[in-house]
């Protein structure tokens, strides 16, 4: 069976499609902004590493230089002792320091504390390299636009491009720690004092800042550190930086709307019109009207295009079974009526030249007629009952019935035998319904067959599914239903005793009040006679 998604579920995708594209465009730039900080970051610890090979450098030379003067110096002076060896050497002898810095799961620290005064002198040597630093600090900070500052083992600063030398970070906690021998990256609240700049201004609009502190380190002491700050970009000068691929995207964003809209024509809009003309073309009753959509897509559409397709050829066969049906009447009427307007002619013209004999004739041909019609309509109107007929839910004993319609029919010189093979048979519908059912079927043996006509019913039980079903064989050995005429005989008025009574009404109300109670009635190849199965559920 070909797959066909439902209503339901073409609306819930489309509106979950509609829904995560702003919610994906949210996480987007959420994820976009992480990656400028950690740009930043990256950048920042490439600067601070380079000067703090810088430093080092300097600091040994400036050393060697402070020894050849012969100016003593203390070595247990010269840092803090390292805590724990942050930057181990891999395999390649390499120590690589990644950005870590993640929006989604780092606390971003209150704004960086002032530096402070102190009373006490950075230590010579340190304070000496850093003197030798603060042009090369100064030219780069220029091109890099981050501020750098390096700070002796006891946090006071030795250079910087901001000009706060002679003052201590102790206070910050990113010092601190580099002080430790640990390589720290953190987030800091930015509060400018001046108002946001132009998005086409060098200046950066984040009310953040990165800080990354790496430590200086000289045979396993912590001579110094290096900070090196910066305000990462914004989203919104960011997304103006590359507003040519934003628009872009927008160009492609539009396309899967465009795309969207054109599916939900293809999905709705276009099974929807063939439905309309689907019943149109049932209203004008064209050739195709019975069939249902040929590629509905969507399940729903399908059921209600096979159901349409199903009603319009229900109302065809209803239409041409009442065309049919009336036709049938008005000849089946036509014959008795025309007996009756003749009869009541020849009295009205001839009634005084008649003798008693006559008259009586045509009293008996107008009384015949009258009780034929009658019968025509109360036939009429039990089928027309039949058809409509909806179960009780009343349950009939079998043998009683059939006890009571073989004593009937005794009477009228038909023999009937009942062989009940299901004694405590019972069947799911009214006693007179019932006993209507096997009348007429009867009435049918003693129509075709005559007196003396014998009919045997037997009554059995099967099993089906959870509730079991009575089999009940009517048989006679009677003149029997030629091949030709057993697949009409269920049909209404037809009949092959319309000289003797006949009105081929019958059988259609026994069938009709079978089918209502969920049963089935067939006639059954014989070679003697007519044999019919009927089959009803208990």
């Amino acid at each position: 069976m070909r797959f066909r998604p439902r209503l339901r579920t073409l609306l819930l995708c489309l509106s979950l499609t509609v829904l995560l594209l702003p919610l994906g465009g949210i996480a987007i730039l959420r994820l976009y902004e992480s990656e400028l900080v950690k740009q930043t970051e990256s950048e920042l610890i490439s600067q601070a590493a380079l000067t703090a090979a810088m430093f080092r450098a300097t600091y040994l030379q400036q050393f060697e230089q402070t020894r050849k003067n012969n100016v003593e110096i203390d070595p247990a002076g010269l840092g803090n002792p390292l805590v724990k060896n942050w930057l181990a050497e891999n395999a390649d002898g390499l120590t690589p320091l990644p950005p870590q810095l993640d929006l989604a799961r780092i606390w971003i620290r209150p704004r960086a504390p002032a530096a402070a005064a102190v009373e006490q002198e950075p230590e010579a040597v340190a304070q000496e390299a850093g003197r030798a630093l603060i042009p090369v600090i100064a030219g780069a900070t220029k091109t890099i636009l981050s501020a750098i500052r390096i700070v002796d083992h006891k946090g006071i600063v030795v250079a910087s491009s901001s000009g706060d030398l002679g003052l201590s970070l102790m206070a910050m906690e990113e010092v601190e720690r580099a002080l430790t021998g640990e390589p720290v990256s953190l987030l800091r609240v930015r509060h400018p004092d001046s108002p946001l700049p132009t998005l086409d201004s060098i200046s950066r609009r984040t009310r953040h800042r990165v800080f990354v502190a790496l430590p200086v380190v000289l045979e396993n002491r912590v001579v110094g550190a290096v900070i090196a700050s910066r305000t990462p970009l914004d989203v919104a000068k960011a997304l103006y930086l590359i507003r040519a691929h934003l628009l872009k995207a927008g160009f492609i964003l539009l396309c899967v709307v465009l795309l969207m809209s054109l599916l939900a024509t293809h999905f709705i809009n276009r099974p929807v019109k063939g439905l309309i003309a689907q019943v149109k073309r049932a209203q004008m009753g064209g050739p195709d009207d019975h069939k249902p959509l040929e590629n509905p897509v969507i399940q729903e559409v399908a059921e209600l295009s096979e159901a349409i397709a199903q009603m319009s050829k229900t109302l065809a066969e209803r239409a041409e079974y009442i065309k049919t049906f009336a036709a049938n009447i008005s000849h089946e009427f036509k014959t008795p009526l025309t007996s009756l307007r003749g009869a009541v002619e020849i009295l009205r013209d001839h009634y005084e030249d008649m003798s008693p004999s006559e008259r009586e004739n045509f009293l008996v041909i107008l009384q015949d007629e009258t009780r034929r019609l009658e019968t025509m309509v109360k036939q009429l109107l039990d089928l027309a009952r039949a058809e409509v007929f909806k179960p009780e839910g009343e349950m009939t004993a079998l043998q009683p019935v059939l006890e009571e319609m073989a004593a009937r029919y005794q009477d009228k010189k038909l023999a009937v035998k009942i062989m009940n093979e299901y004694n405590d048979g019972r069947v799911a519908m009214g006693r007179e319904i019932f006993a209507s059912i096997i009348s007429n079927l009867l009435d049918n043996t003693l129509l075709h067959g005559g007196e003396g006509c014998r009919v045997v019913i037997s009554i059995s039980a099967v099993a089906a599914g959870d509730r079991p079903q009575v089999v009940l064989v009517i048989a006679d050995d009677g003149k029997g239903i030629s091949p030709a005429n057993a697949e009409r005989i269920f049909r209404p008025f037809f009949t092959t005793a319309r000289d003797r009574g006949g009105s081929g009404l019958g059988l259609a109300i026994v069938k009709s009040l079978v089918e209502a109670h969920y049963g089935t009635i067939e006639l059954l190849p014989s070679t003697t006679g007519a044999v019919f199965k009927i089959v009803l559920p208990c």
